[in-house]
C-alpha cells in the first residue's frame, strides 16, 4: 500500500479526484526555470548538472503541488551517451551526425553509455531525496525515448519534419534499422534500470513520433520494441510501473495498451477520451489529455474541457495531464486554475 496517488493509479486503482502532473511542467513557462537555465548556460549543461537539473525537476512540485515530478532531461541523452554527437542549436533544436550506414552504427558504444549518463543518475538521487524530505506523497517518474522515436532523430540528424529518411530506411534497409533499434533497446534498458536503481518510482516511454507509421510498421517498430523493453524491466524490477506514450497512435492506442504490458498509456491531444475509455483495457490506466492551448486560454474554455475529460474518465484508473507539453506562453495562474478545477471534482 502507498499514500502516493500516482502509484495507486498505476497499480490499477481509480483515485478521485485524479492525480495530476503536466508534461514539460518543469520548463520555460516558469520564471524560476528561466533563472536557473540562465545560471546553467546551455540546455545540455543544465541536463548534465545534477544540482541544477534536480532544482528544475522539483520547481513545479514546489510551486503547484503536483502529484509527480518527472526527471528533467531529454530523450536524446541515450544516443549522446552512446557517443553520437549531439548539440542543440538555439531556435533550431537538436543536431546529430546522421546514421546512414553500418560505419555510423558501428561507432555507437552501448557498453560505455551507462557511465557517461551518470550525471543523470545523480540528478535522480537528488530529486528522490528532496521529494522524500519535502513532498513525501509525490512520485518520481524517470523516462526515456522509445526506440522508434529516438532512431528517427539518429537517422535524420535533427527533429521536425516527417522523418522521411527513417521511414524510408525501414523499407529500404530494414536490417540496418533493426540493428540500430537493437542497440537502442539495450542502451535504453540499461538507462531506465539505472534510473530505477537511483530512485525513480515509475518509468515513462515517450514514443513521440509513433503516429508517423502505418499499422503494420507501427506494430513492428513501436509495439514490439516497447513490449520487449517492458518485459525486460519487469524481469529486473517486477514492481516497477511503466507508462507508455505512443503519440498520435489513434486507434492503435488500444492495441499498444493490450500488447505492450504497460500500466498506463498517455492520450495525446487528438485522442477522444471517451473512445479511449471504452477501448483501452480497463486494467490499463489512462493519462492525458488537455490541449495545451486551452491551458493558455484559461477561463470558461479551460473549465469546459477539463470537466469533459473528467466525465469520460470517472470510474477508471486515470492521471490528469496534457496531451502534449506545457507551452512557454502558459500563464502559471492558469495552471493553478486547472488544479482548483481538478481538486473540486
Amino acid at each position: 500500500m502507498t499514500d502516493k496517488p500516482i502509484l495507486r493509479v498505476l497499480s490499477g486503482e481509480s483515485v478521485w479526484p485524479p492525480p495530476v502532473w503536466l508534461m514539460r511542467q518543469a520548463g520555460r513557462h516558469l520564471p524560476e526555470y528561466r533563472a536557473t537555465r540562465g545560471v546553467a548556460g546551455s540546455f545540455m549543461d543544465l541536463c548534465l548538472n545534477p544540482e541544477l537539473a534536480a532544482e528544475v525537476t522539483i520547481q513545479p512540485v514546489r510551486r503547484y503541488g503536483m502529484d509527480a515530478a518527472i526527471l528533467f532531461s531529454d530523450i536524446l541523452i541515450v544516443p549522446w551517451a552512446m557517443g553520437q554527437g549531439l548539440t542543440f542549436a538555439e531556435g533550431e533544436g537538436p543536431r546529430l551526425p546522421p546514421i546512414t550506414d553500418q560505419a555510423g552504427l558501428d561507432k555507437l558504444d552501448v557498453a560505455g553509455a551507462a557511465a557517461r549518463a551518470e550525471p543523470i543518475m545523480e540528478t535522480v538521487r537528488r530529486v528522490r531525496a528532496g521529494l522524500a524530505k519535502d513532498h513525501p506523497n509525490t512520485t518520481l517518474i524517470g523516462f526515456a525515448g522509445s526506440p522508434w522515436t529516438v532512431a528517427c532523430y539518429m537517422v535524420e540528424g535533427k527533429g521536425g519534419g516527417e522523418f522521411k529518411h527513417a521511414r524510408r530506411m525501414i523499407h529500404d534497409n530494414p536490417a540496418l534499422f533493426g540493428a540500430l533499434v537493437e542497440k537502442l533497446e539495450a542502451a535504453t534498458l540499461a538507462y531506465l534500470l539505472a534510473q530505477a536503481d537511483a530512485g525513480a518510482e515509475a518509468l515513462m516511454l515517450f514514443d513521440s513520433w509513433a503516429g508517423q507509421l502505418a499499422p503494420n510498421a507501427f506494430r513492428k517498430w513501436v509495439i514490439e520494441p516497447n513490449k520487449r523493453l517492458r518485459a525486460a524491466i519487469k524481469a529486473a524490477r517486477p514492481d516497477m510501473p511503466v507508462i507508455g506514450f505512443p503519440r498520435l497512435a489513434g486507434p492503435m492506442l488500444a492495441e499498444y495498451a493490450a500488447e505492450t504490458g504497460v500500466q498506463a498509456v498517455g492520450m495525446d491531444t487528438a485522442m477522444n477520451p471517451a473512445w479511449a475509455a471504452a477501448n483501452v483495457p480497463k486494467n490499463v490506466a489512462l493519462q492525458g489529455n488537455l490541449d495545451p492551448e486551452v491551458l493558455i486560454a484559461g477561463g470558461a474554455a479551460l473549465r469546459r474541457e477539463a470537466e469533459s475529460i473528467l466525465a469520460a474518465m470517472k470510474g477508471r484508473p486515470f492521471i490528469f495531464n496534457l496531451g502534449h507539453g506545457v507551452e512557454i506562453t502558459t500563464p502559471p495562474e492558469h495552471v493553478v486554475e486547472l488544479l482548483q478545477i481538478l481538486r473540486a471534482a
